[in-house]
């Protein structure tokens, strides 16, 4: 089977109806990530974030093509009863770039991160992907840091976010982004959000002001060849930020926790995302769907300006 712009395709690939069609004739297409609904979120809240944002992205012109693993195969374009399925089986794998392959020879199902997503992706010639944070360098002196980063320095992707998440080590997370090439193109933003707030206080040196001019920029780069991913900073709207006392002591008591218990490796973030949570009575959540559906809205809008360009 042969994807859109020539990637080729196997059965280890099977893409809903009118996924590939859709791409073939250059109609704008979004990829979504799976591990938000099975370990980012709390069920069934999870779940309805998926769908919410999959329904944020049609209402704004673009065809939702979220990822995930199930019966040994990366499906693109998820059914509803699909994402259900995955949403509510015990012990889904939380699926990177290191276990990929192993998880999908051993048919078990699996949530796609950044990192997997993007491969996916772009296997299949999607060029945009919107996620609610990126994976970056961890604040411990573990050396810990996310295969999102490999992915965003080698797979040519599009990836609207609202910065990295919070409970990373966001300078050094920045620094490495430019070390490895990834330009970071703040949408009417001077600097890298934090997820649940609009500043870090870490400048960008890329400000977009409109979709158009974002997409001039994204579509330069492709043509340049460069194969590195491009990342979109789109902070969370103003409304929905989370007050700064609520996040700074809820996020202060999240990273204690998880140091006296010694949460290590793929356990790290679903533990803190879930402190987070119990923390913040709930607004961490309402925060992250909010960012969520603000990120999908402009991939989409991304997606369709890149595909007039076509």
């Amino acid at each position: 089977m042969v994807g859109g712009r020539g990637e080729i395709m196997t059965d280890l690939y099977v893409c809903a109806d009118g996924i590939t069609e859709a791409i073939a004739s250059g109609q704008p297409v979004v990829a979504l990530e799976t591990t938000v609904v099975t370990h980012g979120l709390p069920h069934p809240d999870g779940l309805a974030a998926g769908m919410a944002v999959e329904d944020e992205i049609r209402q704004s012109g673009a065809i939702p093509a979220t990822i995930g693993i199930l019966r040994g195969a990366i499906r693109v374009g998820l059914t509803r009863a699909e994402l259900n399925e995955l949403a509510t089986i015990p012990d889904v794998v939380k699926v990177n770039l290191s276990n990929l392959a192993a998880t999908i020879a051993a048919g078990r199902p699996g949530a796609t991160t950044v990192a997997a997503t993007m491969v996916a992706a772009h296997a299949t010639g999607i060029r945009v992907f919107a996620t609610g944070g990126i994976g970056g360098v961890h604040r411990d002196a573990s050396g810990d840091v996310s295969a999102d980063l490999t992915a965003l320095s080698r797979v040519p992707i599009a990836v609207v976010c609202a910065g990295a998440k919070a409970i990373l080590d966001l300078p050094r997370t920045v620094e490495m982004l430019e070390t490895l090439g990834v330009p970071v193109l703040g949408l009417a933003t001077d600097e890298f959000p934090a997820f649940y707030r609009r500043s870090s206080g870490i400048p960008l040196d890329s400000r977009m002001e409109t979709i158009e001019e974002l997409a001039s920029a994204v579509r330069t780069h492709f043509a340049l060849g460069l194969e590195t991913g491009v990342l979109i900073a789109n902070p969370i709207p103003a409304s929905d930020e989370l007050p700064a006392e609520t996040y700074e002591q809820a996020l202060e008591t999240a990273l204690s926790d998880a140091a006296r218990q010694e949460v290590r490796g793929r356990r790290v973030t679903p533990f803190l995302l879930e402190r987070l949570r119990a923390l913040s009575e709930g607004e961490s959540v309402r925060a992250n769907l909010a960012l969520l559906t603000n990120n999908a809205r402009v991939a989409a809008q991304l997606a369709r300006a890149l595909a007039q360009s076509v």
